[in-house]
């Protein structure tokens, strides 16, 4: 070979490696998914999942069994095996185990239940508390969380048909004691699939897109508040626990309109915008690990059934009202999620079920886990309001050049029609302006000031052009900000 040819050899193949190490990042490079197997011939669409000592893990079914898996979390997935703890169940769809006993919450009620002879089969169950009503109807779902920090247990029950309230405290929140004294502790609540807690133990709720919901969104379940759907209002003539009934919400309205004349009106915390940010969000949790998953420790993680996803959730209030950013995060699961929970040791378990809804992922459920790789992504970490517009932090050192130039920058902004159609376009529609890109001394943030934010919209920011120190793209490049509040100057 002469020398030009070796040149040109050479040449193609620096480039061809540098090609490909900067291809694309992909969920392979940072998280493995894993599929659990699962007892043979059984049907086991996951509705809830609860973490056992000794590594155990427990998991119901729609069908009404609990489970419980031993060596899901051991290295070897093949040498699981299962032990049917109970049957007969109503559609348990929230559960934990402490100090020998299951709490779940079942359709129509809050129960116990344990192994009290030890032969591995439960044997006694109680009732703890039955506080709302049903009637058999499809959609008469309630999720249940774990105890928040005072041993409560959360629950938000879905509207009949997720449309009307034919059966008792539809379409409400109640925090149930250790004791089982019923507190009830919010309304407006249409059609929930998740509930749980961010890093402040602060209670947030997953709802979905439909009547007097624009798009699909996390709500913050506030003692005494209204998160928006005035169906199951009615029922505040059963108790005074929360005061007056709010005013009902007027038609084609917006949501910023409507908070100001009803007081009561919690706005969503993080709107998902529909069929971008998924379409029908489920399970709640914080991402407890302390580092063993990822740089997202004490972020929210929600499920996502219809897109078989996960999405990562940034918080923080503002003016006493919550807010943050939503981005896509994981995916690639064999079929719709509903629960999700995090092991101390960094494995985030995730049930699925497409039954009645449908899902991406071509099967009818699966038991799943992912583990982090090690490598840490380029990412937009969290995603704070400023009074002339946001602060982005990163986890990676950015390349000042591109970070620093606001051509690099997009945003968008809309919000939603309140109504009582079911969901809405995007409308109002905004271009904030993104004038200036200073990026911080330690590299790892930008201070975006932007001409044209509008409070209770969505703002979608993109970072097409950004790129790290050393060259890489984001992962995820756009995230969604819902702007209830601009702090204050």
């Amino acid at each position: 070979m002469n020398v030009t040819k070796r040149m040109k050899t050479l040449l193609a193949s620096h480039f061809l490696l540098g090609t490909l190490a900067m291809a694309a990042p992909s969920m392979e490079d940072f998280y493995k998914r894993e599929e659990i197997p699962l007892p043979k011939g059984e049907v086991m669409e996951i509705g809830s999942i609860a973490l056992m000592p000794d590594q155990r893990v427990a998991v119901t079914t729609r069908r009404g069994d609990l489970w419980i898996c031993d060596g899901a979390c051991g290295e070897d997935l093949s040498r699981v095996t299962w032990t049917l703890f109970a049957r007969g169940l109503h559609e348990p769809l929230g559960m934990f185990y402490k100090d020998g006993w299951f709490t779940l919450t079942q359709r129509p009620e809050i129960t116990r239940l344990r192994d009290s002879d030890g032969d591995g089969r439960a044997d006694e169950f109680r009732t703890l508390a039955t506080p709302w009503g049903i009637n058999g109807d499809y959609h008469e779902y309630t999720f249940g969380s774990e105890p928040d920090r005072e041993g409560n247990i959360w629950t938000v029950s879905c509207l009949t048909g997720s449309f009307h309230a034919r059966s008792k405290f539809r379409g409400w929140c109640f925090r149930v004691t250790p004791e089982g004294e019923v507190l009830p502790t919010a309304s407006g609540i249409r059609s929930p699939g998740g509930v749980g807690f961010n890093a402040a133990g602060d209670a947030f709720y997953t709802d979905n897109q439909g009547v007097w919901n624009g798009s699909s969104s996390l709500k913050h379940l506030k003692p005494g508040g209204f998160v928006g759907n005035p169906t199951g209002n009615i029922f505040y003539e059963e108790t005074d626990a929360l005061g007056e009934r709010p005013p009902d919400p007027r038609e084609e309205s917006r949501m910023e309109i409507e908070r100001k004349r009803v007081p009561q009106l919690v706005p969503p915390a993080v709107v998902f915008p529909h069929g971008k940010v998924g379409q029908s969000p489920t399970g709640v949790i914080t991402e407890r690990s302390g580092g063993k998953f990822g740089p997202f420790a004490g972020q929210v993680l929600v499920g996502e059934q219809t897109h078989s996803q996960v999405q990562r959730v940034f918080l923080e209030r503002v003016n006493g009202v919550y807010q943050g950013a939503v981005w896509h995060f994981l995916d690639g699961f064999r079929s719709g999620i509903v629960p999700l929970r995090m092991s101390g040791d960094g494995h985030l378990f995730v049930g699925t079920t497409n039954r009645g809804w449908g899902a991406r992922g071509g099967l009818p459920f699966s038991f799943e886990r992912v583990t982090w790789t090690g490598t840490v992504p380029f990412e937009m970490h969290e995603m704070r309001a400023r009074p002339d517009g946001f602060e982005v932090t990163f986890t990676e050192e950015l390349d000042p050049a591109t970070a620093g130039d606001p051509a690099s920058w997009k945003m968008q902004a809309w919000t939603y029609i309140y109504r009582s159609k079911y969901g809405s376009p995007e409308v109002d529609h905004a271009e904030p302006v993104v004038v200036a890109a200073a990026v911080a001394n330690d590299r790892k943030s930008v201070r975006l000031k932007i001409e044209g934010l509008v409070k209770g919209h969505v703002h979608n920011l993109k970072a097409p052009g950004v790129r790290s120190k050393d060259g890489r793209e984001l992962w995820h490049p756009s995230a969604y900000y819902t702007l209830n509040e601009i702090p204050a100057r």
